[in-house]
């Protein structure tokens, strides 16, 4: 095992000797009472390990995980963002968008990495986890795993790719779990197509051990034999709670089937719960939830869905540096996680009440093409 650690960095960096004498390259984010949130320094050491990974010969895969049982990652350092925007009234502060610029580049790394990727999401996977994971070639849930994109309740939008994977997840489950952040578990995230294989919570050390393990030399299916090793540790199937999303599929595409946003808005208002606690906290999170969200969130899906990977993180990159001058972001995350009053002042009390021109306003880049931070991406 190489490793040169600093039990104190907020990303552990090692390299771990397979019985091949090859390499694992493993992160993990350790910041376990913060959830592990990613922050700029935390991407930046990511991106830059993953960077000098790349071209390496010895490096035959990358493990990316979360230090500590609770979360592998529960979103963005969104309390210094929203210092940031504080300091920075009416315009797009520049640590904002040094951030989700970094950020973006990490997820797209991940997603278009010549070498396989295992990501081991395990409990709480919001936000900005969400963009690790989903990238990654081989993505592991567990029956602790709680995925979600809950960015409504702050006033940003489903980023970090959503725009890319959202539009492509099953019927209209994809808009439904933006503008309602309902959290996914380890069979929904299956059935949705945003995790490869359910492992078991307690198996993470034999998985990890299992790669380090295997003769990789002499292996000419790198990624199927990954596939093959992860597949052994399956938790036992009482320990599975099933899909939501599958079970209310139907129901989910009836709901948000119109290309109306204001008659799929008040279907979700109107939607009948009974006892369903999921569809509950889903109608409740979308009707405290920011009403400029409901409308990025369907056009960031219509337009995400034909545009390519990089041209998606450029969007976004757009959206975010938008929603870092508006005020709708700030105010959001000051009611969660500043003052914790949990009462926003939204712009607007409903979605009928916006008008397209500000919704416009978010897909007007401020950079001419050429000077777009991210125009490199994807060449």
């Amino acid at each position: 095992m190489v490793e040169s650690l600093d039990m104190q960095s907020p990303v552990l960096v090692r390299e771990k000797e397979t019985s091949s004498g090859q390499l694992l390259g493993h992160l993990t984010l350790n910041k376990p009472k913060a959830l592990n949130a990613l922050d700029l320094e935390m991407a930046k050491i990511m991106l830059d390990a993953l960077k000098s990974w790349q071209n390496r010969e010895d490096v035959v895969m990358v493990l990316i995980d979360g230090f500590g049982d609770k979360a592998f990652c529960a979103g963005g350092d969104v309390v210094s963002m929203h210092q940031a925007m504080k300091a920075s009234p009416d315009a797009i502060p520049g640590f904002l968008q040094e951030f989700f610029t970094v950020e973006y580049e990490l997820d797209f790394t991940i997603h278009t990495y010549s070498k396989p990727v295992v990501v081991w999401g395990s409990g709480i996977v919001m936000g900005g986890g969400m963009g690790l994971l989903c990238g990654a070639s081989h993505r592991v849930v567990t029956p602790s795993s709680r995925l979600a994109m809950p960015e409504i309740t702050i006033g940003l939008y489903p980023d970090v790719g959503g725009s890319y994977f959202l539009p492509r997840l099953p019927g209209k489950s994809g808009l439904f779990l933006g503008l309602t952040g309902a959290s996914l578990n380890a069979a929904d995230a299956s059935y949705v197509g945003l995790a490869d294989h359910i492992c078991d919570d307690a198996s993470r050390d034999d998985a990890i051990n299992a790669l380090l393990s295997h003769n990789w030399l002499t292996e000419d299916d790198i990624a199927g034999k990954l596939n093959h090793l992860l597949s052994g540790f399956v938790p036992a199937e009482d320990e599975i709670a099933p899909s939501n999303v599958e079970s209310h599929q139907a129901l989910i595409d009836e709901l948000c089937h119109s290309d109306l946003l204001s008659d799929v808005a008040q279907n979700i208002r109107n939607m009948k719960t009974a006892d369903d606690k999921w569809l509950a906290r889903a109608q409740k999170t979308f009707l405290a939830g920011s009403p400029i969200t409901v409308h990025l969130v369907q056009q960031q899906i219509k337009r995400g869905a034909d545009l390519s990977l990089a041209d998606c993180f450029k969007m976004e990159l757009i959206m975010s540096c938008r929603c870092g001058e508006v005020g709708e972001f700030q105010e959001g995350v000051r009611a969660l996680l500043i003052d914790k009053d949990g009462a926003p002042s939204w712009r607007f009390e409903s979605v009928e009440d916006v008008p397209m021109s500000l919704v416009e306003h978010f897909f007007a880049s401020p950079w001419a093409s050429s000077e777009h931070p991210l125009s490199l991406l994807g060449e």
